[in-house]
């Protein structure tokens, strides 16, 4: 009877589920079909469901099954009470003698494939049902490592079959409506990769929280995988860019954030076959990964879900012996790729208070309610529905508290924990990750949990004024003009990416500088000579991990610009290089030393004449090396740059000279170099810019001011400060003339096109080239751009 109990994972295939579950039959698809492909798995073997059944039936089992879940239902014994009957009837029966020697023998090959006697495996579950679309199934049933010895394997396995009887998972399948006997168990005995020595972690061929299918998003952590997969750990993040992993020479790896990695999970001994540990110093100021093994597992996250057809989630280890990659699990993702495309929600908060904590967002919404803190599993009965559920971590035993709260806070755990996972399924804004949320609030306290602000989570004191709008995607009209976005937030930008535009017109390099970066450049620059004391300790610890500090600056921007242009990838994204004000660039870390203290910072020493300048050229050289690294190193030949405040000819040129000192040459690899069109100089001389630039882009707040002699913060003259006034206009109708006579494109970044559609129409009319807005416009602006071409917003304001 050996053969109806033992499966080799290279003889199943995915459509096995029904014989070896979800798991193995997913194991057995990637052996037998991507080895070939350099997809490496680590070989094992699986139970079959019906040596399950078999095992239930000799012991005489199914029948005290039955009677327990009838006196459960009847309210004669509780969940619990059945629960631990069931399981305590299963650890303690007997293997048949035929199955035991099966099972046996298939692990004594296991360790003569091996090599060495007594292999270390890990025995997983893996249930027949667990290919359901529904996340709060996954991990209910056990796996255990480090399992060792005939007699270790018959046990964990026999463990593995009673974990389908926890309390949770009899819970679950009672809400359901499934029947417990006809959902069977298979256990998978897996070579142990050594990567309690080295690292582990989790990806996905999908952005999980936008649903951006172009990126691979990899959690890594030291140690076993189980303190990533329980969300004990805050592990490593990277985000690499599908398109462009096989173009020769390029890294296309647009974020690497290092996570605090304080504890990991190693082998243990005896009745503990793993324990956890606290993390060395070095390795939590270190990335578990490399560079090339991020590309790796990137390249076979592709493979997988061409495979498969769909996007995937995916575990994978790295063996510390060895320096070996392994894929060991892989399963479809079922949340974001079932998504409405054909829609967007937008959260828009006005007022709120001061933030509380922070973490990783988990999701886009937003929702203000009452905390309920739980730090002890034995206390879920003290939860309150509809409360935001705030603990150090979850599992599955938390799934059905999970499902009456209206969010979930945690101290621990990435964007692949479980109580990420979860939250996605069950539609939850949640946010992971925080550090100290149990500890900063406090059960019946008002806080308004917001997901809605890009890639970082906040938590509010009170509840903030915000409002939703569902914004849709169907029956946008074409237009000829085209429509692009401003965008800031490089952690936004992928959520915006579903909508229909036409690259990025207006990427602003100050927010990536103030928000990922936080350092005045010129600080790096010239650290050891700062006298500052406090802010070079407060640069040392933003700069961790970095050992030349200007390096830091530039592998920021260039991650955070090349995390911008994906979003686009392959249409244009126009990167303004920094337009800090001097009074903005002084409030940057250790920057006050580097700025001149100016009455009149909007006239004053900022745009071009910074670039040259021996006060700035050295701070200006890294944002040029950023770019250059974003398109060349990390392969992004859509970023385009655009100077502002540029105030003549002469300037322009200088400025030319300087980017092509530090590797940035218009014209060369396809680099277009536009300069912002906010001086009347600009309009003046446009033809003699044109020979220069490759386009303009009009700032029409800089423009209006300085055509007008308006100060646009004095709110005494907001009245006299209009886009719209004749003088105005006559500027942007010469410009656009005047740059397309000498084969120069144009553009407007600005909301006057969404805020009037009578000026959207004078610009189509004029024959501008594009127009760029913030995301939350683009859909009023495409239709309003749509009607001005039709010549409809003329004629209705005519009437």
């Amino acid at each position: 009877m050996a053969h109806d109990t033992i499966v080799w994972f290279e003889t199943a295939k995915r459509g096995d589920v029904a014989r070896v579950g979800g798991k193995n039959a997913s194991l057995g698809e990637m052996i037998a079909e991507l080895s070939a492909k350099g997809i490496a798995v680590p070989g094992g073997f699986a139970t079959t469901a019906d040596a399950f059944r078999r095992f239930l039936t000799e012991n005489g089992l199914d029948d005290l099954i039955r009677d327990s879940l009838a006196r459960m239902k009847s309210g004669r014994a509780t969940l619990q009470q059945t629960g631990a009957r069931i399981r305590e009837a299963i650890v303690g029966a007997e293997w048949p003698a035929d199955m035991a020697e099966a099972l046996a023998d298939a692990y004594g090959e296991l360790s003569r494939r091996a090599g060495h006697e007594n292999v270390s495996v890990a025995v997983r579950s893996s249930a027949t049902a667990e290919d359901l679309p529904d996340a709060s199934f996954a991990g209910q049933q056990e796996t255990y490592l480090n399992v060792t010895g005939r007699e270790g394997v018959l046990d964990y396995a026999r463990r593995c079959y009673a974990s389908l009887f926890t309390d949770r998972a009899i819970a679950y399948r009672e809400a359901k409506g499934f029947d417990h006997l006809k959902v069977a168990l298979s256990v998978g005995v897996q070579m142990m990769v050594r990567s309690d020595i080295g690292g582990s972690g989790v990806m996905f061929s999908i952005d999980p929280e936008s649903g951006f299918d172009k990126v691979v998003v990899i959690n890594a952590a030291f140690g076993l995988g189980e303190t990533v997969v329980q969300g004990e750990v805050d592990p490593d993040e990277y985000a690499v860019f599908k398109p462009l992993l096989g173009t020769d020479g390029t890294k296309p790896i647009i974020e690497k954030r290092r996570g605090a990695k304080t504890i990991k999970m190693i082998y243990g001994s005896g009745d503990r076959p793993t324990r956890t540990v606290s993390t060395s110093k070095r390795e939590q100021a270190s990335f578990v990964l490399e560079d090339e093994e991020i590309l790796t597992l990137a390249r076979w996250a592709a493979t997988i879900e061409e495979h498969y057809g769909c996007p995937m989630d995916i575990e994978w280890a790295k063996d510390g012996g060895t320096g070996d990659l392994f894929i060991v699990q892989a399963r479809p993702e079922t949340v974001r790729s079932r998504e409405d495309t054909g829609a967007i929600r937008q959260y828009v908060i006005r007022d709120k208070g001061r933030t509380l904590v922070e973490g990783l967002a988990i999701g886009s919404s937003v929702v203000a309610a009452e905390v309920c803190l739980i730090e002890d599993v034995k206390d879920l009965d003290r939860f309150v529905d509809g409360a935001i559920l705030v603990t150090r971590n979850t599992d599955p035993d938390w799934v059905p508290i999970m499902k009456r709260a209206a969010g979930v806070i945690t101290d621990h755990g990435g964007r692949t924990s479980h109580a990420a996972i979860v939250s996605r399924e069950l539609g939850l804004p949640a946010i992971v990750g925080t550090g100290n949320a149990t500890h900063e609030l406090h059960s019946g306290q008002a806080i308004t949990l917001s997901c809605a602000e890009g890639d970082v989570g906040s938590v509010y004191e009170g509840t903030a004024d915000f409002s939703v709008e569902e914004v849709s995607l169907g029956d946008l009209p074409e237009t000829k003009t085209k429509v692009m976005l401003n965008l800031a937030n490089p952690a936004a930008g992928f959520r915006w990416s579903r909508l229909p535009t036409d690259g990025i017109g207006l990427a602003r390099m100050e927010f990536v500088v103030t928000n990922h970066i936080r350092v005045h450049p010129m600080a790096l620059v010239k650290y050891d000579e700062l006298t500052d004391e406090a802010a070079k300790a407060e640069i040392a610890a933003i700069t961790a991990g970095y050992d030349h500090k200007p390096e830091f600056f530039v592998d920021r921007l260039a991650r955070g610009l090349a995390r911008l242009a994906a979003t686009v990838h392959p249409k244009r994204c126009l990167v303004r290089m920094s337009d800090f004000k001097t009074n903005e660039y002084a409030g940057l870390v250790g920057g006050a030393p580097f700025e001149p203290k100016e009455e009149n910072p909007m006239i004053g020493f900022r745009g071009a004449s910074r670039y040259y300048s021996p006060a700035y050229k050295p701070g200006f050289a890294l944002e040029c090396q950023a770019i250059a690294r974003a398109r060349e190193e990390l392969g992004f030949r859509n970023l385009a740059v655009m100077i502002p405040f540029c105030r003549s000819v002469s300037e322009a040129d200088k400025v030319l000279a300087v980017m092509a000192e530090n590797g940035v040459v218009r014209g060369e690899d396809g680099l277009e170099v536009f300069v912002m069109c906010e001086i009347p100089s600009n309009v003046i001389l446009a033809k003699e810019f044109a020979k220069r630039f490759d386009g303009f882009s009009i700032g029409s707040n800089d423009l209006t001011q300085l055509t007008l002699g308006v100060d646009r913060d004095n709110e005494t003259l907001a009245d006299v400060f209009d886009e719209g006034d004749a003088a105005v206009k006559w500027m942007i109708s010469t410009v656009i003339r005047s740059a397309h006579e000498a084969g120069a494109v144009v553009g407007l970044c600005g909301q006057a096109p969404s805020d009037h559609p009578e000026f959207a129409a004078f610009l189509v009319e004029e024959g501008i080239d594009s127009i760029s807005v913030t995301p939350d416009s683009f859909v009023a602006v495409k239709r309003i751009v749509a009607e001005a071409e039709r010549g409809e917003t003329r004629a209705s304001a005519a009437e």
